[in-house]
């Protein structure tokens, strides 16, 4: 087609110059814009056919880039295939040999291996005695552990209370202290008339021999024996937490038969509570705080058996004591 409109162009060309017939002329100027009209078209298609051609070109650079990495990879994966097979191959060699090492340690040493399955099996039952006499001694050690903590607790409860203790018993020896002194001054005058006063076991004894009282055989106190009680009735107003109490004693001589006084204790009893309305008479001190009482003959400061005995053991004793009740409370 292009040597076609090639050789039509030539003869154009020659007609143009050559004295033609204008019919013709026209004819072939006519076939000339078509050749022209189909080479532009042919151009284009070639352009477009050319450009085709570069991307295919492209592609076929890219599919062949592909292609050799493909197979550099394939070729990667051969060896590594290889190398996985030449490794397989080694396992089960290995494995092949540990069977067979296996079976000929099962063989020649059943005897062996049941031997040490014995051993195991009493080893696991010493252990299992040997784990459930630990957990008796860890709930033995735990149980200990509580009855220490708990008997700390206790004791450190009980040296506080003795601390308490021992600071109302200090407490309680000043005011004994300071009551044998409150007494003692009261009393000075008497001191050397068969009174005396004396402090132990946490109270203060006054003992009033039997001279400074009482006429032998009465219950009436005499009157100086009237002025000290009254001295001493004083100095226990001043001191309401005081407990008193009387205990008459007498000698061993029976009372003489007929007497108003069935025996000696009825005469030490009758001496206690003669003492007692003196004290309460004209003070203030609340009578709940008094006791009398009559020991008789049975508890003499000397027994033996003679006049100066006797006479020691002829008195009167006012024990005074501090009130117990804080201290009972600590203790209980």
């Amino acid at each position: 087609m292009k040597k076609n409109c090639f050789i039509l162009l030539s003869i154009g060309t020659l007609l143009t110059v050559a004295c033609v017939p204008l019919t013709r002329f026209q004819t072939m100027e006519k076939q000339n814009a078509d050749c022209q009209e189909e080479r532009k078209n042919l151009i284009t298609e070639n352009d477009k056919i050319m450009a085709e051609n570069r991307e295919i070109r492209t592609s076929l650079d890219v599919a062949q880039h592909d292609l050799q990495k493909a197979l550099k990879d394939n070729e990667s994966s051969r060896a590594d295939l290889e190398d996985l097979q030449l490794q397989l191959f080694r396992l089960n060699k290995d494995y092949d040999d540990l069977k067979e090492a296996q079976q000929t340690l099962l063989k020649g040493s059943e005897s062996e291996i049941r031997k040490l399955m014995s051993e195991l099996q009493v080893s696991q039952q010493n252990l299992a005695q040997q784990e459930m006499e630990l957990n008796k001694l860890s709930l033995t050690l735990d149980e200990k552990k509580n009855n220490i903590d708990r008997m700390q607790e206790e004791l450190n409860q009980r040296n506080a209370r003795l601390t308490e203790l021992e600071s109302v018993l200090k407490e309680q020896e000043a005011t004994v202290a300071a009551l044998k002194k409150s007494v003692s001054e009261a009393l000075t005058g008497f001191e050397n008339q068969g009174l005396t006063v004396t402090q132990k076991n946490g109270k203060v004894y006054v003992s009033l021999e039997e001279k400074l009282l009482f006429p032998s055989g009465s219950t009436t106190v005499d009157p100086k024996g009237v002025a000290a009680l009254k001295k001493l009735a004083g100095v226990l107003e001043k001191n309401p937490e005081i407990s008193i109490n009387i205990e008459g004693h007498t000698d061993d001589v029976p009372v003489i038969p007929g007497s108003s006084f069935k025996d000696n204790w009825d005469l030490s009893v009758l001496r206690a509570t003669s003492i007692v309305r003196i004290l309460l008479q004209g003070s203030s001190i609340d009578p709940k705080r008094l006791s009398g009482s009559g020991r008789g003959e049975f508890f003499p400061v000397d027994p033996a058996k003679t006049a100066a005995a006797r006479q020691k053991n002829r008195r009167t004793e006012i024990i005074l004591s501090p009130r117990l009740d804080e201290l009972y409370k600590l203790i209980e």
